[in-house]
C-alpha cells in the first residue's frame, strides 16, 4: 500500500489518489458528522474534495449548495484552504441551470461564496448542454480562468464525441481545455465508459475521475444474497443483486483477504489500475476507513476482476 500523491495529466495539481465525494454532506450527514469525516480524510493525507452546487438540492427543505457550504465552513474553521484541492460543478442546480456564459459566471460566484474561497481548483461542466454552443461555454471558462476565479476545468457526463469536439474548439480558439472527465464507471458499469470515453480521454490527455466508484455501495461487500441493507442508496443497487453481481463481490473479497485490506479498497484499486482516480464518499468514519487504503493491484488481480465483471 502507498499513500503517494498523483498529478493530474497536463496539470500541476497533486492530489491524493482517492477523491472524497461531497454529495453526502448536507444530505445524509449534518455538519458535525461531515466535519468528522473531513477531518479524518485530511489527517490521513487526503487533499482532494469533490462537490457541486446542486448537492444536495434533492433533500426536502434544501435549496442546493449545502455541501459547498459545509466544506467552506470546514476549511475556514481549520484554516486549510491552501492545502485542499476543491472540485465543484455547474449546470444542474435548478436555480442555475445550463452552461451559458452568464449562468456560469453567476453560479461560480455563488459557489465561491459558499466555499468561502477566492478560487476553484477544478470546475466541471456537470452535464452536457446541447442548447449552448461549446464556444460560449469554453469562452466563459477562459474569462473566469483569466480572472483567477478558476484554475482548471473538467467535464462530467460527456460523451467521447463531445469531449473531442470541445478539444477541437478549445484548440481553434485558444480556449482552456478540459483536463478531467467525471463519468459513471465502476466494476458493474464498464461498457459505456470503456468503449466511448476512455479512448478519447487517453488520446487527449484527460484524467479520468469516475463517480459511483463503489456502485452506490454495492462494491463495499455489504450486499449479500438474502441480506437486507438499510441505506439511502439501497434502491440504486437493485440491478446488481444477481449471480453476476455477487460473483464480482466474491472475487473482490478473495483479493481483499489476500492483501489484508477492505473490499471497497480493492474495488477502488481496480479503477486506479484502469488509469482513473476514483471518487468515493463516506457517511461514517468506519466507511471512510474502508475506502482510504490506496491498494496497488497486480496485473493478474486486475485481469481476474476484468474477467469476472465482463
Amino acid at each position: 500500500m502507498t499513500n503517494t500523491r498523483q498529478t493530474l495529466i497536463n496539470t500541476n495539481l497533486d492530489v491524493y489518489p482517492l477523491c472524497l465525494g461531497g454529495n453526502v454532506f448536507g444530505w445524509s450527514m449534518d455538519e458535525k458528522e461531515s466535519f468528522a469525516v473531513l477531518d479524518a480524510y485530511f489527517e490521513a493525507g487526503g487533499n482532494f474534495i469533490d462537490t457541486a452546487d446542486v448537492y444536495s438540492e434533492w433533500k426536502p427543505g434544501n435549496k442546493g449548495g449545502e455541501s459547498e457550504t459545509i466544506i467552506g465552513n470546514w476549511m475556514k474553521a481549520r484554516g486549510n484552504r491552501h492545502q485542499i484541492v476543491i472540485a465543484t460543478k455547474v449546470s444542474k442546480l435548478s436555480t442555475r441551470p445550463g452552461l451559458s456564459a452568464s449562468n456560469i459566471k453567476l453560479a461560480l460566484d455563488e459557489s465561491l461564496r459558499r466555499l468561502q474561497s477566492d478560487h476553484i481548483d477544478l470546475y466541471y461542466s456537470h452535464a452536457n448542454d446541447e442548447t449552448v454552443p461549446l464556444e460560449e461555454t469554453l469562452g466563459a471558462y477562459r474569462d473566469v480562468i483569466d480572472s483567477g476565479k478558476v484554475h482548471l476545468i473538467g467535464a462530467s457526463n460527456y460523451s467521447g464525441a463531445r469531449l473531442k469536439e470541445a478539444s477541437e474548439i478549445s484548440k481553434k480558439n485558444n480556449f482552456p481545455h478540459y483536463v478531467a472527465v467525471q463519468n459513471h464507471y465502476n466494476l458493474m458499469e464498464r461498457k459505456e465508459f470503456e468503449s466511448d470515453v476512455a479512448p478519447v480521454a487517453k488520446s487527449l490527455g484527460i484524467s479520468s475521475l469516475p463517480y459511483y466508484g463503489l456502485a452506490s455501495g454495492f462494491l463495499t461487500g455489504k450486499y449479500r444474497p438474502g441480506i437486507s441493507v438499510d441505506s439511502a442508496r439501497a434502491g440504486a443497487v437493485s440491478n446488481y443483486l444477481n449471480e453476476h453481481g455477487y460473483a464480482v463481490v466474491a472475487k473482490l473479497e478473495e483479493i481483499a483477504n489476500e492483501l489484508g485490506t477492505s473490499v471497497s479498497a480493492v474495488a477502488l484499486g481496480w479503477l486506479r489500475g484502469h488509469n482513473s482516480i476514483p471518487i468515493a464518499s463516506a457517511r461514517t468514519l468506519e466507511q471512510l476507513k474502508e475506502i482510504l487504503p490506496i491498494v496497488a493491484l497486480s496485473a493478474s488481480q486486475i485481469k481476474e476482476l476484468d474477467l469476472v465483471s465482463a
